[in-house]
């Protein structure tokens, strides 16, 4: 397994919870609101970085907040990814993300959002339900156990994006993205469930080393159109929520 480097332009930092610490990798506008970004189960490597970096870009600037949650290991393969998600606490990386929403809102943002792909986008999810402190919420196709977090008790408004052809049963096909449309109803959080037509999981993942490690892994559809979608809704739901 490799770990993470450092890379600019990203300010690494140390959280404190409990009575641990952990890295955390922080981008974007001092004093602008906040958007906690969740990784996939392959830990904090490029494309998580990807993202974080855009997310800090958007509409008139984020500071944008990654979290180490697997502590500094990222898996090179699936196989490695399984290992290290099926390792991961999920209840210590609920606090974890808590903690990463308490330091953003003490060090000059306002509000602060939650977004995760995968395994993050359960998360984000999650910490709707679990997390006080939250303000927005978009998760990208991951929905949590009930035994985690049940969507019906979710507290901050939470929009979410699926793949039509995503076969991960039960964790983000889009069945289970209508069942937590009925359950964030239930809820009385504003919410939208958003269904892409044409794509699989982790069709956000657009940069040429992300393209081709889902072709590995036999995901072949590729659809500009949808990840740009995806980012306007995200955008929209962010500046609904988050704006001062």
């Amino acid at each position: 397994m490799a770990t993470v480097t450092d890379s600019t332009p990203f300010k690494k930092i140390q959280i404190q919870r409990d009575d641990t610490t952990f890295d955390a990798y922080v981008i974007g506008k001092e004093d602008a609101p906040g958007i906690v970004v969740l990784q996939e189960w392959w830990g904090v490597d490029f494309e998580i970085k990807n993202h974080a970096e855009k997310i800090s870009q958007f509409d008139s600037g984020y500071k944008a907040l990654i979290p180490d949650l697997y502590r500094g290991k990222v898996g090179l393969d699936v196989a490695e990814a399984q290992h290290l998600m099926d390792g991961l606490n999920w209840q210590g990386a609920v606090k974890d993300i808590e903690a990463s929403v308490a330091w953003l809102k003490s060090n000059g943002s306002k509000k602060v959002g939650v977004t995760g792909y995968c395994m993050g986008g359960a998360l984000s999810i999650a910490s709707s339900v679990l997390v006080p402190s939250v303000d927005a919420v978009v998760a990208f196709y991951g929905v949590p156990s009930p035994e985690l977090a049940d969507p019906v008790h979710a507290k901050a408004p939470v929009q979410a994006h699926f793949g039509e052809l995503d076969n991960v049963v039960g964790f983000s096909d889009a069945k289970t993205g209508k069942a937590l449309e009925e359950k964030l109803k239930a809820s009385g959080v504003p919410h939208e469930v958003h269904i892409y037509p044409g794509v699989a999981h982790a069709f956000m993942n657009s940069s040429p080393e992300g393209v081709q490690r889902r072709k590995k892994m036999g995901m072949n559809d590729e659809d500009a159109a949808a990840v740009e979608l995806a980012w306007t809704r995200f955008r929209a739901w962010m500046t609904r929520f988050l704006s001062p």
